[in-house]
């Protein structure tokens, strides 16, 4: 993690002192079952929870302990042990280290979701007040990059907004997938712990018990859970993107906020660049990184073996980390982004009506015109507009074959913006409804 994309709550979940604390909740909930179940004294039960609630685990101990048994779980035990005293005995009963280490990582994910789940309803928030703003405001749709047709750049918040709304979907769906909990011991058999250990502890956590978890969570659910993070990412910079392109200097439809006091080169003074959305393009590429060592997880050996542990402790966190710093970026920027409707219609047009072309072939095919012979007349006039500079209905008016088919009135109405506004309102019903 880079203190420079963090923030608190999220670096927080991932802090060895939160480790520390729910791998102890996971032991002493365990404990608690057991006790109840008559295999160990409900007295020691109560002790752990209350001296081992107790505690301020010592990380720096841990690590001194784990330093010679090589083992971070029975450091963590022996230094609880060191609070706990004779009842320690009865902590991890019939438990393997898996059961810790996956049912923690589980709650860290579980607890990592819950922000991005808030992150997400803050930047959908902010897209759905912008789109409300701008749901009139006419400006040109693009198809690769070129001009196409108009539209509003109310209509680009809603799909950002449609976007971002299938994203928490994934999120939830992801966070149920990762909501498991395995308390089963050794090759996870159960044979030397109850599954009713398990059942309690994943009651008392929120989760689930894993129907069959070997000695570790099967890792597709994992799998999962990053590449959705990755689609989330992608999402991100696919907004990015097109605030990037909008800023550009030739276009400057809309453009990221400076505030006062910024400064946007060293050396130019002149300079306002899209540092932000440029900043996410690239949190976004890390954030997808991450889904493919997820996804090599799935396929360990046998019941179990180590080589997803070293991932984990570095995909967990920094995932979470840099796409709950991008979210809150992205909102940022919505909120603040810079509208310009006057530089929309002066660059709409720039090509003097051409983004009309549709609906005059359209027009000469109803008047009985062949789509060929309609389409060659539209574009000969067209190319006129391109490459010499000619204003398109002039030269549709003036051209004797267009004429034969449409009057003066009929092509004139078909310059109308209007037109390919009119159902606006019924994309805003379907994106937003009651919401």
């Amino acid at each position: 993690m880079i203190p420079r994309y963090s923030r608190p709550e999220m670096v927080a979940i991932w802090s060895p002192e939160t480790k520390f604390r729910i791998w102890f909740e996971i032991e002493a909930h365990a404990c608690d079952a057991l006790a109840e179940i008559g295999v160990i004294p409900k007295e020691s039960a109560k002790t752990i929870w209350e001296k081992g609630g107790a505690a301020k685990f010592d990380v720096a101990r841990i690590d001194e302990i784990e330093a010679v048994t090589k083992h971070d779980v029975i450091a963590f035990l022996t230094h609880l042990a060191e609070f706990v005293g004779p009842d320690s005995r009865f902590i991890h009963q019939g438990m393997t280290s898996s059961d810790v280490l996956d049912t923690c990582f589980n709650v860290q994910l579980m607890r990592a979701s819950d922000l991005l789940l808030a992150d997400l309803d803050k930047l959908l928030a902010a897209l759905k007040t912008r789109a409300y703003e701008h749901k009139d405001t006419v400006t040109i749709g693009r198809s690769h990059g070129i001009h196409a047709e108009p539209i509003t750049f109310g209509l680009k918040m809603a799909l950002a907004y449609a976007e971002f709304e299938r994203c928490r979907e994934r999120l939830v769906a992801a966070r149920e997938e990762i909501a498991t909990c395995a308390i089963s011991g050794a090759v996870g058999t159960f044979a030397n712990i109850d599954p009713r250990v398990e059942e309690h502890v994943a009651k008392a956590l929120g989760m689930k018990a894993e129907p069959v978890s070997t000695q570790v969570i099967p890792r597709d659910r994992h799998a999962m859970y990053f590449a959705t993070l990755g689609v989330i990412a992608s999402s991100v910079e696919r907004l990015a993107v097109e605030i990037r392109h909008l800023q550009r200097t030739e276009v400057l439809e809309a453009e990221e906020y400076f505030s006062p006091g910024q400064k946007g080169s060293s050396a130019m003074p002149h300079k306002r660049n899209p540092v932000l959305t440029e900043n996410l393009t690239g949190l976004a590429r890390m954030v997808r990184s991450f889904a493919m060592p997820a996804m090599e997880n799935v396929a360990l050996w046998h019941e179990r073996d180590i080589s997803h542990s070293s991932v984990e402790r570095m995909i967990g966190p920094d995932a979470t980390v840099t796409l709950d710093f991008a979210l809150a970026r992205l909102t940022g920027v919505i909120e603040k982004l810079l509208v310009y409707p006057e530089n929309m219609m002066a660059n709409m047009n720039k090509f003097r009506g051409l983004v009309h072309s549709q609906r005059v072939l359209l027009a000469l095919t109803q008047a009985g015109i062949s789509r060929e012979d309609s389409y060659r007349l539209v574009q000969r006039n067209a190319m006129k507009v391109w490459e010499q500079g000619k204003d398109f209905l002039e030269e549709l008016l003036a051209d004797e074959e267009v004429r034969a088919a449409l009057s003066e009135e009929e092509i004139r109405e078909k310059f109308d913006l209007a037109y390919h506004t009119k159902h606006v309102d019924t994309i805003f019903n379907r994106v937003f409804g009651d919401k």
